[in-house]
């Protein structure tokens, strides 16, 4: 069909492309909760990874890319700085600020008492910066994240910028080092005072300033992938083995060795370790063909988009109020898989409509605002 007929661009990696495309099937899969059965989904759990802490990473390995193009060709004057923003507001916001709209128009419409003044927060991305994340739009919190990186880091080697120029390369590293450092300490601090770490995804999971680090593993990503270009590519085979072994014990942790302490303080280093590990070897991986090679671009392509309907949209909207009980009093399992068949086919129908009706579209209006930065 070509309504859903989306180009595909030549420049694309397709590692990065594969990294991204696993990332939502993870986010997607875990999202089955509660419409399959516990006993089948503690089967898929199994072999889920944090697909958000997956976008963290790569997200921070391509803006860490961009940033270091810049800073390469002189000094971040504050020009360069308000370029970066607007290119990156132009290319985040317009669907977020959508599916936003969409949900408060949907729950004043149909939800009891919503009022949208206890949400004016979202516009701004402050609804989780130190406190748990509403129940409303939840998909919401990691975009605040997202967006309270790209204004800290910038911002910061702006500043660094005006009384270090002369050592800007390094002035990403101190960036860096003080944003782990203190991420970390303050998911332990949280943990130890705060004797709560049974409400996990609320109190370390979804917030702000629990879940910036994970960027800066991909800005570490970036660095190297700049400066030591060699060192990145040939010991890219060795990255992979290394990731792979992480993430075995990363996956016998989960099950033979849990820990609150680890669950709430480590397992996000461990998860951005493991990621930026599968990186060289990704990052090199650059073409592919074929019928899987267009399903995972399709996927990786729509992927912003998919991530902001699938749950709060499909899952809550929509899903609910397609009658299939008809189907149950058949047989139970033919029930199931036309529940699940039609909670994806829905996702990706309205997702890719997304993408390529109302994202491209905004996209392309960031070389029209701003200087065109290799994005």
């Amino acid at each position: 069909m070509k309504i859903l007929k989306i180009k595909l661009e030549s420049n694309r990696v397709y590692g990065l492309d594969i990294l991204r495309a696993l990332a939502i099937i993870f986010v997607v899969l875990g999202h089955t909760e509660n419409i399959l059965p516990d006993s089948k989904f503690k089967i898929i759990e199994f072999f889920l990874f944090d697909g958000v802490g997956v976008f963290f990473v790569l997200s921070g390995f391509l803006i860490g890319g961009i940033l270091l193009k810049i800073l390469n060709k002189g000094d971040f004057t504050y020009v360069k700085l308000k370029n970066f923003w607007l290119r990156r507001w132009i290319r985040t916001l317009p669907n977020y600020f959508l599916i936003l709209t969409i949900l408060i128009i949907l729950n004043l419409l149909f939800t009891k008492g919503f009022s949208v003044k206890e949400y004016i927060s979202y516009f701004f991305f402050t609804q989780n910066l130190f406190y748990e994340h509403p129940l409303f739009f939840t998909e919401a919190w990691s975009l605040s994240v997202e967006e309270w990186f790209y204004l800290i880091v910038p911002f910061s080697l702006f500043v660094l910028g005006l009384y270090r120029k002369s050592v800007l390369k390094k002035n990403l590293l101190i960036t860096i080092g003080v944003i782990v450092l203190s991420v970390t300490f303050y998911r332990y601090f949280k943990f130890v005072n705060l004797n709560e770490t049974g409400n996990y995804g609320l109190l370390f999971a979804r917030q702000v300033f629990t879940r910036l680090d994970s960027l800066m593993y991909g800005l570490v990503g970036a660095y190297v992938n700049f400066y030591y270009k060699d060192f990145w590519l040939k010991n890219r085979y060795f990255f992979l083995v290394l990731a792979i072994c992480f993430l075995l014990l990363y996956k016998y942790i989960e099950i033979f060795a849990f820990t609150p302490f680890y669950y709430c303080v480590i397992s996000f280093s461990l998860t951005s370790i493991i990621t930026l590990f599968f990186l060289p070897f990704l990052s090199n991986l650059k073409d592919g063909s074929g019928f899987i090679y267009k399903t995972i671009t399709y996927i990786s392509l729509t992927s912003y988009s998919i991530y902001l309907v699938n749950f709060s949209i499909v899952k809550f909207w929509i899903l609910p109020n397609i009658n299939l009980y008809f189907l149950y009093e058949i047989n139970g399992y033919l029930h199931l898989s036309i529940r699940l068949l039609i909670y994806w086919g829905i996702t990706f129908l309205i997702s890719i409509i997304l993408y390529k009706y109302f994202e491209i579209p905004t996209t392309k209006l960031r070389d029209k605002f701003t200087r065109k930065t290799n994005e």
